[in-house]
């Protein structure tokens, strides 16, 4: 298996990077500081890398084909016209925002977004998956539940398998799905893993750590070969899946809590991944110095590109976000963080 050599995007780090995703037409890395309330964005050709602060917690974002971005956040789905302007709300949260927020999700091929939620106490499955067509009736449809953290959601080349973890819970699952009309049926276990050692913790030897508990699955990409590659938080690895659930690609990681692969670059062979450094010790930070970064490596089969999601209906739009929440009215494109009122977090 040949290694891979890992390279840090942008010289900042984030508390908590996810959601990364290529885009074509801006030659572009787009990706999501979770606690740090911000979208980032590294213009690849030219070394710039922009931070757009925002008014909650961003779970994932996605392209729109008429442009723009459709943003996850607590309190509902969000269209920006372009980077830095007004939030449009298109879908209000279908959850109680005070325990529950949006997570991991992304466009199909037909242009409907899939997102998951995050129950934040972490003590019941009450984490559930969401699928919502811009371009339909404005509401969100609940698909799936029995998560405690809706993660690694992603499809398979032809559309036809939906992928969706849950990541406390150790487990991948797939479905069965219908472009057409979206339905996901057959629901079963596509990977599972080994439960974290009771009374294992992390300390500033990764390798040591990584031979006693392989970590949890988080955010994923698939190739145009059909395999799943996974980041294992905590594990300090990248594993590639193949479309029956083995485990045929294993890759060890300067980090020890990666979050999300993306396959990005004009021949889409270079393999992006976020990473997280919320919450972790200072001896792992010494030992993994680029935790929080974005590291970029080549690989030699190419991933898919990244959907876009419809545009939406002329009615779809239930109007501007209200002046009273900072930051969703356009701004500037850079600018300091609003931490100060930020929950924390605890990582995946």
């Amino acid at each position: 298996m040949k290694s891979l050599n890992w390279t840090p995007l942008t010289p900042e780090a984030d508390a908590l990077g996810e959601s990364p995703f290529w885009h074509p037409q801006e030659s572009a890395l787009y990706w999501v500081d979770i606690p740090g309330r911000a979208l980032r964005r590294a213009l690849v050709a030219t070394g710039a890398h922009e931070r757009w602060p925002l008014p909650s917690e961003p779970g994932c974002i996605a392209p729109m084909k008429g442009g723009g971005l459709l943003l996850a956040l607590r309190e509902g789905l969000f269209r920006a016209e372009h980077w830095g302007a007004a939030l449009d709300l298109l879908a209000p949260a279908p959850y109680d925002s005070a325990t529950t927020r949006f997570n991991d999700g992304r466009a199909d091929l037909e242009g409907r977004l899939w997102v998951g939620t995050l129950y934040e106490p972490r003590d019941k499955p009450e984490a559930a998956l969401y699928c919502f067509d811009p371009a339909g009736r404005p509401r969100l449809q609940r698909v799936a539940g029995g998560a405690t953290t809706g993660n690694g959601l992603a499809f398979s080349p032809d559309g036809r398998t939906l992928y969706w973890s849950d990541t406390p819970g150790h487990v991948i699952r797939a479905w069965d799905r219908d472009p057409s009309t979206g339905a996901i049926t057959h629901p079963r276990e596509f990977h599972r893993f080994a439960a974290k050692p009771q009374g294992w913790s992390a300390s500033g030897d990764p390798a040591r750590d990584a031979a006693r508990y392989g970590g949890r699955p988080d955010g994923a990409a698939v190739d145009a070969q059909g395999h799943y590659w996974v980041a294992m938080f905590e594990g300090g690895r990248l594993l590639r899946l193949a479309p029956d659930g083995r485990v045929v690609g294993d890759w060890p990681l300067p980090v020890r809590c990666p979050t999300m692969p993306c396959f990005g670059g004009e021949d889409l062979r270079t393999l992006y991944l976020t990473t997280a450094r919320q919450a972790r010790s200072a001896d792992e930070l010494a030992a993994c110095p680029l935790s929080g970064h974005v590291l970029w490596t080549r690989v030699e089969v190419p991933g898919l590109p990244v959907n876009f999601c419809a545009d939406p209906a002329p009615e779809s739009a239930l109007g501007p976000a209200p002046e009273s929440a900072p930051g969703l009215a356009g701004g500037p494109a850079q600018g300091p963080l609003p931490g100060s009122t930020a929950r924390p977090g605890r990582g995946e």
